[in-house]
C-alpha cells in the first residue's frame, strides 16, 4: 500500500508546492522532498526528529523500492542482485533476564560484550556454516577490515557476494581476497570474536592497578522503554558492560541501589573508584547517597558533559543572552525557509551555511551564532544590495524585520557579548566529547582555564564576567565538584610539574578526603601522606618521570603504574 505524504503535511503554499511538516513543523518544498524528510532519508532534506516509527518505516520502504526499480532499470537485471531492502536484526534472547533482589521486579540485559558475539553470531555460524566457513590460511588484515565493516554496520553479509561490492573492492586492489558470505560467518567472525575477547581482557588486566569508573548513560527507545547503558572505563581504555531495560525500577531509590550495588560487585569493589551518573536529578542523587553509604571508597560524580551543559542552560536564561539567542534564531529561520535568501548567502558569504551542524545539539545555537558573527559584513551586504530588494519576501513585514535585525549595531555587540560568555564552555564540552581520556585529571583544571578565558575575555572587568563565574560555580559546586576531581588534579604530573600549577584549600582538602575515604588506617595515611612529600619533591623514580616528553605523553594512571612503583600506597591510590 503506497503511503500519502499528503496525510502528514498541509500544504501551505500551493504556487510554491510548500508542505508543513505536521510532526516537527518544518517548511519543505515538493511533495517527495517530504516524504523524504518524514521517512529520514538524508539528501537535500534533513529527517523529521518528531514522526513516529510506524510512518517513517513505511515511507521509507516505498521509497526505497521506487530507487530498487529504477536501479533495475537502469543497469539491468543481471547486474543487480535480488538484495534485502532492509538489514535484517537478530531479536534479543528474551530469556536473558536478571532478577533483583528485592521484589522480584526485573532487570532485563540486552546483551554483555561476550554472549552478544558468542550466543546471536558464533552461535549461529557453527549450526548453520560448521565446515563451509572456515578460510584454510591465516587472514590477510584486508579481510579483518572487510569483516569489521560488515559486523559494525549491520550490513547483509550476503552483499559481499554482490557485484557492486567486488567491483568496488577489485578497483582499489585486485589481489585482495574479499571473504565470501559463509567466511564471514566463519573463520572471518571467529577471529574477530577472539580479537574482542583479548582486547576487552587486556583492559581489564589493569583494573585493579589502575581502579576504574563505571559510567552510566540512560536513554528511552522508541517503545517506550527506559534503557540504562553501563560502560567500564580505565587508564587503558573503555568497554561495554551492559545494558538493561530499568522501566519497572527506574522510580525506586532501593532497586537502583541493588542493582548497581550487582554491577559494582561484577566489576569489584576494590577496582571500582567513581560511578558518573548521566543525571543531576534528586533521584540519582538519592541514589548516590545510598551508593556513598554502603561502599564507603566508590565515590558518586556526575557526568562533566552533563555539568557542562547546565552551566551553558544557565548562561542562556540570562535576559540579554536568551534576546540575543532569539533574535539570531529568527534571523536564521528566516534565512533557511526562503530558498531565493538562503542562496544570496551562500552567494555572499564565506560559508555555505550559517547553522553550524554538531553531534553535540545543545551546542549549535551557539556555534551558528559565532558563523553568524563571523560572517557579519556580508550578512549586512546581502540585506542592503539589489539583489535582495527585488525579492518578494523583501517587501514583507518579517523580511523587513530580518533586515532591520542584520543591520542593528545592538544586536552584534550583544552576540560578542554572549560568544565571550559561551564559547570557553562550548570547546570544554567539545573537547570532553571528543577526549579518549579520562577527565579526573584534567576536569579541575579545564574548568579553572575555562573561567579564566572569560574574564580575559572581558579585559579582566569583574562587573561584566562576574555574573557569569557565578552562574559556572553555582552548577560546579551543587553538581560537578568531587574530590576525585581535586586529587586528580594534585596527582595528574602533566599539571603538578607545569609552571601553571596552584593547590589551593580545595585541591588540598579534595586529596585529604580521597586518602582518608579510600584508606582504612590511619598508618596508611600518614604513609600515604610522606610519599606524597616525595613526589612533591620529584624524588627518586619521580624525578625521572617528571621530564617533559614523559609527562605529555604518558596517561597519569599509566605514569603512576611506571614511576610511583617506589610509593606503591599512594600508586594505588591513583
Amino acid at each position: 500500500m503506497t503511503a500519502n505524504g499528503h496525510d502528514y503535511g498541509a500544504l501551505v503554499d500551493r504556487k510554491k508546492g510548500r508542505y508543513q511538516c505536521n510532526y516537527c513543523g518544518k517548511l519543505i518544498t515538493g511533495h517527495t522532498r517530504l516524504k523524504y524528510h518524514l521517512g529520514g532519508i538524508r539528501g537535500d532534506v534533513t529527517p523529521c526528529p518528531e514522526v513516529p516509527e510506524g510512518v517513517k518505516e513505511t515511507l521509507r520502504d516505498e521509497l526505497l523500492e521506487k530507487k530498487f526499480v529504477k536501479a533495475r532499470k537502469d543497469f539491468g537485471e543481471l547486474s543487480l542482485p535480488n538484495l534485502p531492502l532492509k538489514r535484517q536484526r537478530h531479536e534479543l534472547d528474551k530469556q536473558d533476564v536478571v532478577q533483583s533482589s528485592r521484589n522480584g521486579r526485573s532487570v532485563k540485559p540486552k546483551s554483555e560484550m561476550g554472549s552478544l558475539f558468542e550466543n546471536n553470531f558464533k552461535a549461529a555460524a557453527a549450526s548453520v556454516f560448521p565446515d563451509d566457513g572456515q578460510v584454510d590460511s591465516p587472514l590477510g588484515e584486508a579481510q579483518k577490515c572487510i569483516g569489521r565493516f560488515f559486523y559494525e554496520t549491520g550490513v547483509d553479509f550476503e552483499m559481499s557476494e554482490s557485484p557492486s561490492f567486488l567491483n568496488m573492492i577489485r578497483s582499489i586492489n585486485r589481489t585482495v581476497r574479499i571473504p565470501t558470505c559463509q567466511q564471514l560467518k566463519g573463520q572471518v567472525l571467529q577471529d574477530a570474536v577472539n580479537e574482542m575477547q583479548e582486547y576487552t581482557s587486556d583492559i581489564k588486566s589493569v583494573w585493579a592497578a589502575t581502579g576504574c569508573s563505571i559510567l552510566l548513560d540512560g536513554w528511552v527507545d522508541s517503545n517506550g522503554r527506559k534503557l540504562l547503558n553501563i560502560l567500564i572505563d580505565c587508564a587503558k581504555g573503555t568497554i561495554y558492560h551492559q545494558c538493561s531495560d530499568i522501566s519497572s525500577i527506574d522510580d525506586d531509590v532501593a532497586e537502583m541501589e541493588a542493582y548497581l550495588g550487582g554491577v559494582i560487585e561484577e566489576v569489584g569493589v576494590d577496582n571500582v573508584v567513581q560511578i558518573v551518573t548521566y543525571s543531576s536529578s534528586s533521584f540519582m542523587e538519592d541514589i548516590g547517597k545510598r551508593i556513598n553509604d554502603k561502599y564507603k571508597t566508590v565515590f558518586w560524580t556526575v557526568s562533566a558533559s552533563h555539568c557542562i551543559e547546565l552551566m551553558l542552560r544557565k548562561l542562556e536564561t540570562m535576559k540579554d543572552l536568551k534576546e540575543i539567542l532569539a533574535k539570531a534564531k529568527t534571523i536564521t529561520e528566516f534565512v533557511y525557509d526562503n530558498e531565493s535568501v538562503l542562496k544570496l548567502v551562500r552567494d555572499f558569504c564565506s560559508s555555505d551555511d550559517l547553522v553550524e551542524p554538531s553531534k553535540i545539539r545543545s551546542i549549535v545555537p551557539f556555534l551558528t551564532l559565532e558563523n553568524m558573527v563571523m560572517e557579519e559584513e556580508n550578512l549586512q551586504r546581502i540585506f542592503l544590495s539589489s539583489d535582495w530588494k527585488t525579492l518578494d519576501c523583501a517587501k514583507t513585514s518579517e523580511g523587513q524585520m530580518v533586515a532591520d535585525l542584520v543591520g542593528d549595531k545592538a544586536f552584534w555587540d550583544g552576540a560578542l557579548v554572549v560568544l565571550k560568555a559561551i564559547i570557553p564552555l562550548v570547546k570544554v564540552l567539545k573537547l570532553i566529547n571528543n577526549s579518549n581520556k579520562p577527565l579526573n585529571g584534567y576536569i579541575y583544571d579545564t574548568i579553572d582555564q575555562a573561567k579564566e578565558t572569560i574574564r580575559s575575555q572581558f579585559q579582566n572587568k569583574k562587573s561584566q564576567y562576574m555574573r557569569f563565574w557565578e552562574a559556572i560555580d553555582e552548577i560546579w559546586n551543587k553538581y560537578l565538584h568531587s574530590p576525585l576531581h581535586a586529587a586528580g588534579y594534585f596527582l595528574n604530573p602533566s599539571i603538578f610539574y607545569s609552571s601553571d600549577f596552584f593547590a589551593d584549600a580545595e585541591v588540598s582538602c579534595g586529596l585529604c578526603c580521597c586518602i582518608v575515604r579510600m584508606t582504612g588506617n590511619l598508618s596508611a595515611q600518614d604513609l600515604i601522606m610522606q610519599q606524597i612529600e616525595e613526589y612533591r619533591m620529584s624524588k627518586g623514580l619521580f624525578g625521572i618521570g617528571s621530564g617533559e616528553a614523559r609527562l605529555r605523553n604518558t596517561h597519569p594512571a599509566l605514569w603512576w603504574s611506571e614511576y610511583g612503583t617506589q610509593c606503591p600506597d599512594s600508586e594505588s591510590d591513583m
